[in-house]
C-alpha cells in the first residue's frame, strides 16, 4: 500500500535537525524536523501528479505539510490565473518566516508573468496581517529589485509602516539588496526616507554584513546610522 504523504513525511524525521530548525522558528511548535531538499523532491512528484486534489485535501497541522504545501505551488505547470487562485488560498497558511520566504523564492513562474504578479502582490503590501506583508516584501526582493521596479519597490518598502518584527527584518533586508544591486538610486533613498529608526538601522546593518560592499562604503554606510531617541 503506497503510503501517505504525512507518512512520506514521518519516515524523514530527524531529531537533531528538528533541534536545530526549532531553535530558529520561535513562533511556532509544530516543527517536526525533516531537511528541505526531501520536501521538495516530494514536492516536485506531487506537481507531477493530481496536484490540484493535493491542494485541496493537504494537512496542515505540521510545519513541513505547509511548508511542501508552498513547494508545490511553486512547481504546478498551469495559467498564471489559477497559479495565483493557489497563492491566495495558501497565504492564510503563513505563520513563520521560514514558509513565507520559502514560498515565495519557489515562486519562480513570476518571471514570465510580472505585471500581473506585481498587480497581484499589491493587496498584501497594504495589508494589516504581519505575513501577508512580509509575503508582499519578499515577493519584491525576489523578482522586482531591477531598473524597471526599482523607484515603485522603494517607494512601496517606504510606505510599509509596521512595527511587526517579521515586516521590519523583511523591508530590511529588501533594501539591503536594492543596495548591493542599485547601489545610487538606493543610497539617494537612505538619505530621504521615512523608515522607523529600527528598520533603517537594519537595512544598514545588512548592507554593512554584505561581502558586495567594499571597506570605503561600509563606513560611509556605518556612518548613516540613526541614534535611537
Amino acid at each position: 500500500m503506497e503510503k501517505t504523504i504525512r507518512e512520506q513525511i514521518l519516515s524523514h524525521v530527524d531529531t537533531d535537525f528538528q533541534k536545530f530548525t526549532a531553535s530558529l522558528l520561535p513562533t511556532i511548535d509544530n516543527v517536526l524536523g525533516v531537511r528541505l531538499p526531501v520536501l521538495r523532491k516530494l514536492a516536485q512528484t506531487i506537481a507531477k501528479g493530481d496536484w490540484r486534489l493535493y491542494l485541496e485535501t493537504a494537512e496542515s497541522e505540521y510545519f513541513e505539510e505547509v511548508m511542501l504545501q508552498g513547494m508545490v505551488i511553486g512547481y504546478i505547470q498551469t495559467d498564471i490565473e489559477e497559479a495565483l487562485h493557489t497563492v491566495t488560498t495558501f497565504i492564510p497558511k503563513i505563520n513563520n518566516w521560514s514558509v513565507c520566504d520559502s514560498f515565495c523564492a519557489g515562486l519562480k513562474w513570476t518571471k514570465n508573468h510580472k505585471e500581473r504578479v506585481w498587480e497581484f502582490i499589491q493587496l498584501y503590501l497594504f495589508s494589516n496581517k504581519e505575513y501577508e506583508i512580509r509575503f508582499g516584501v519578499v515577493m519584491l526582493l525576489n523578482f522586482y529589485i531591477e531598473e524597471q521596479y526599482i523607484d515603485q519597490v522603494l517607494e512601496l518598502l517606504d510606505q510599509t509602516h509596521c512595527e511587526d518584527y517579521y515586516v521590519q527584518m523583511a523591508v530590511a533586508w529588501a533594501i539591503s539588496i536594492c543596495y548591493i544591486k542599485l547601489p545610487e538610486i538606493t543610497m539617494n533613498y537612505l538619505q530621504n526616507n521615512t523608515l522607523d529608526h529600527f528598520t533603517f538601522n537594519k537595512a544598514l546593518q545588512k548592507i554593512i554584513e554584505s561581502y558586495r560592499v567594499d571597506q570605503k562604503t561600509k563606513t560611509i554606510i556605518r556612518n548613516m546610522k540613526r541614534k535611537r531617541n
